[in-house]
């Protein structure tokens, strides 16, 4: 009689047993050994990957971001992928790492020296806020990858964007050495979407450094919170990942992607908060709301509207 040594098939797409940092990354460690590997690259990253389709989602996480909000404690570029049957490669990062390591750099020369890349019929790059960043500057080891970027920054160095006062205390990390300069980086490679709320001065003027003709400027106005996070919560991230993957990502599929925006409450309120002074443009966003969203919910709603605007905090 032979016993059956094949993993769990929930332990190949599950993490979230672990209660803590050292827990999750045995989890993942063990899940890396069945679907491809998971290996750490100093301290503070590590590389997870899982060998399955010709077609490549690479996306740039965080440790605190995949625990708390990840599919299972897994990545959500790995939830993405496994959905389509596609491989999935994440590098992860314990905190505002910004990826300037050297271990990172060289993990992604030995990539390009393995010619890693080329074993995939697509690629798409994917990151938010400093994964953005990352995802464009590490966008060249695979020239023809789509690179889908949402809030990112050019660099944090001083001299060239002194004017955006976040991020102070790691003004010390060098953005001057190999993939560094974010605008530069995507020179070299496919397709870029660069999403952001032009109603956020410090990320438009990070978006209007990156320039070409491959190079999309993709305005998502008047979010009201953290761009990322409103698209998580509208269900767009999954969406905007797949269609880059297939080759069908383009400015007018973001436009109608971003219709979704019409149906989230929070969107929308905050739609009314902006126009608190023009009352006959807010009772036309306040029509359309009664007759989408529940009576009840937009009920509480608007009164914690009502009350923020009292207090001044609209």
């Amino acid at each position: 009689m032979t016993s059956d040594l094949s993993p769990d098939p929930r332990l190949l797409r599950d993490a979230s047993s672990a209660t803590d940092r050292g827990s999750w990354l045995e989890l993942v460690d063990r899940i890396g050994d069945e679907v491809g590997y998971f290996q750490s690259l100093g301290p503070r990253h590590w590389a997870f990957f899982r060998d399955d389709g010709p077609i490549l989602v690479v996306s740039f996480e965080t440790l605190e971001a995949i625990r708390a909000q990840g599919p299972g404690q897994l990545p959500l570029g790995d939830c993405v992928a496994r959905a389509e049957g596609w491989s999935h490669l994440c590098l992860i990062a314990d905190g505002e790492t910004w990826y300037r390591d050297a271990a990172v750099h060289r993990y992604f020369d030995r990539l390009v020296d393995d010619a890693f890349f080329e074993d995939f019929d697509r690629i798409v790059f994917y990151g938010a806020g400093m994964g953005g960043y990352a995802a464009c500057a590490f966008s060249p080891t695979a020239p023809a990858a789509t690179v889908i970027a949402v809030t990112p920054r050019a660099t944090l160095e001083p001299a060239v964007a002194g004017w955006d006062p976040r991020h102070r205390t790691l003004r010390r990390l060098d953005f001057t050495d190999r993939y560094g300069y974010a605008p530069d980086m995507v020179e070299g490679t496919g397709e870029v979407f660069l999403l952001f709320d032009p109603a956020e001065p410090l990320d438009a003027m990070h978006a209007a450094l990156f320039r070409g003709p491959h190079v999309h400027l993709q305005r998502l106005r008047n979010v009201g919170s953290p761009l990322e996070a409103a698209l998580l919560r509208m269900g767009l991230v999954g969406p905007l990942i797949a269609a880059g993957a297939r080759g069908t990502l383009g400015p007018g599929r973001v436009a109608r992607l971003w219709r979704a925006r019409r149906d989230d409450i929070d969107y929308v309120v905050h739609h009314l908060a902006l126009n608190a002074g023009r009352p006959r443009r807010a009772r036309k966003v306040l029509n359309t709301a009664e007759r989408t969203f529940d009576a009840a919910e937009l009920r509480e709603r608007l009164l914690d509207l009502h009350r923020r605007l009292s207090q001044g905090r609209g």
